[in-house]
């Protein structure tokens, strides 16, 4: 629901538009919102209908302590999931990275792919390499002996990644 404030007694022609394009796009606009959020918005929406149900039925049952208008946002938490599926991937900027499948999100910087003399190869996040925050001792211990490997080809690249999602027990 929208609500537009105006001075004017009657709302403006603008607003009356953008009201009713709006209105006429709810279910694309509620769609892209659950595409966004992972279906977090659907469930934030289910969550506090339900709760709004729950509230109208305690104060039927006792009608002197009723709230009245009360009202609940969700915010996040709702779609995030119970355990994360890490995946190695390389990224479009040429970061290193591990990644929650599910969400997207970045779980933990490795390094990045850098070019020297037309050679790409791989750089570990590391102080030596001039990272300012480099890996913990454990990922640096792990992956040493790929910094500064070189990488030729797409096949040696999924086999790059083979490699540290081994070293790293994903």
């Amino acid at each position: 629901m929208v609500d537009i404030i105006s001075k004017k007694k009657d709302p403006r022609r603008e607003d009356v538009l953008a009201k009713r394009l709006i209105n006429n796009n709810w279910s694309t606009i509620s769609r892209l919102a659950d595409q966004i959020s992972n279906g977090g918005y659907s469930k934030s929406r289910q969550a506090s209908s339900q709760a709004v149900n729950s509230n109208k039925a305690d104060s039927r049952k006792d009608e002197k302590n009723a709230s009245v208008g009360s009202s609940i946002h969700l915010m996040g938490g709702a779609c995030k999931a119970a355990t994360p599926e890490p995946v190695v991937k390389i990224s479009i900027n040429n970061r290193v990275i591990v990644m929650d499948a599910r969400s997207g999100k970045q779980i933990q910087f490795l390094g990045e792919i850098r070019f020297q003399n037309k050679q790409k190869y791989f750089s570990l996040a590391t102080k030596e390499n001039g990272f300012f925050s480099p890996v913990d001792e454990e990922t640096e211990l792990s992956l040493a002996a790929l910094n500064g490997v070189i990488i030729e080809s797409d096949d040696i690249q999924e086999a790059f990644l083979a490699a540290i999602k081994n070293r790293l027990d994903l």
